[in-house]
């Protein structure tokens, strides 16, 4: 029957399971919006969606080797303990040990991003790769390194938070507190915001048109739809931002030298034309060691926002 695998991934909204098998298919889900009550409560929601996605595929519990958990924030992943969040209350909190008080199987922990990284890399655009860089485009940026088969995860466990390295000394204020923060200029909602402030200088612009005058309409990907209908600001708006994008790439391709860079998240959507053959010419111009004869692939990820669930089943079996 192979060896199964329940992923979880606690989401600031949403909490989701996944039974995968050993090769990475996801054969079924259960989800349920958060309502935190308590910790000892959120563990066993965490327990009972677990069960939930067994019996969707036909699995007993007795077949389930491991389970492994995606965490929005810094975790230990010895100790199977949360470091801190900053959506839901669950930092110091010793989530694998109050799980096996509901399940008893082995339990791991680990950060989201890098969760979606592992998933790339076991079962999809990455598979077959040493080395990989996942990066999302999203709300923010959100990032994850492996380097010879392992997850980058740093004295901390906070590794991979690429979306906070600075491109623009004293540019826009992060959340994080420091300014010109990549996922300031990168991520789609930065590209949102560029795209608005091109409306306010160019009126004539066909982007008012598309968002029938209404700036919340405008998207992550409103400036790349205009541009294909040959709108001249919005076109500036997608060459800024690629060259924001592009800096960030060859940056993190200069320090990792990675076999592979995965872009995902809504923005990769975009066709190749538009997205990657643009990043891969600055890249190539830019990338320390221009004439080295191997150079880093940059991709689309493959598993889109199963990534995660994937990566974090996975866990069980990278670990065993």
């Amino acid at each position: 029957m192979g060896k199964k695998y329940i992923g979880v991934d606690i989401g600031g909204t949403n909490l989701k399971a996944g039974l995968v098998d050993e090769d990475g298919a996801l054969l079924a889900t259960a989800k349920t919006p958060v309502h935190w009550v308590g910790a000892e409560e959120f563990v066993k929601t965490l327990a009972i969606l677990s069960k939930e996605a067994a019996e969707k595929a036909g699995v007993t519990w007795a077949d389930i080797c491991a389970v492994g958990m995606g965490v929005p924030g810094g975790v230990d992943t010895k100790a199977g303990k949360v470091l801190y969040t900053c959506n839901i209350p669950l930092s110091g909190l010793p989530v694998a040990e109050l799980f096996r008080r509901e399940l008893d199987v082995p339990v791991y922990l680990e950060n989201d991003a890098n969760c979606a990284a592992l998933g790339e890399y076991c079962a999809g655009a990455g598979k077959g790769c040493e080395s990989l860089i996942v990066i999302t485009l999203g709300t923010g940026i959100g990032g994850g390194v492996i380097l010879n088969g392992k997850v980058l995860h740093g004295v901390n466990g906070a590794a991979g938070e690429v979306g906070h390295m600075v491109i623009e000394p004293e540019g826009e204020a992060c959340p994080c507190g420091r300014r010109g923060c990549w996922e300031q200029y990168s991520s789609a909602t930065a590209l949102a915001r560029l795209t608005r402030e091109a409306m306010a200088e160019h009126p004539e612009s066909a982007l008012w048109a598309q968002c029938g005058g209404v700036l919340e309409k405008i998207g992550g990907r409103s400036a790349f739809e205009a541009a294909r209908g040959g709108d001249a600001a919005a076109q500036a708006v997608c060459d800024k931002y690629l060259s924001y994008l592009g800096q960030g790439i060859v940056n993190l391709i200069n320090i990792f030298q990675p076999e592979m860079l995965c872009i995902g998240g809504g923005v990769s959507n975009e066709s190749d034309a538009a997205l990657l053959y643009p990043l891969r010419a600055i890249v190539e111009r830019e990338r320390f060691g221009q004439y080295c004869p191997v150079k880093t692939r940059i991709v689309k990820a493959q598993l889109g926002n199963d990534a995660g669930i994937i990566g974090a089943a996975l866990l069980g079996a990278v670990n065993s």
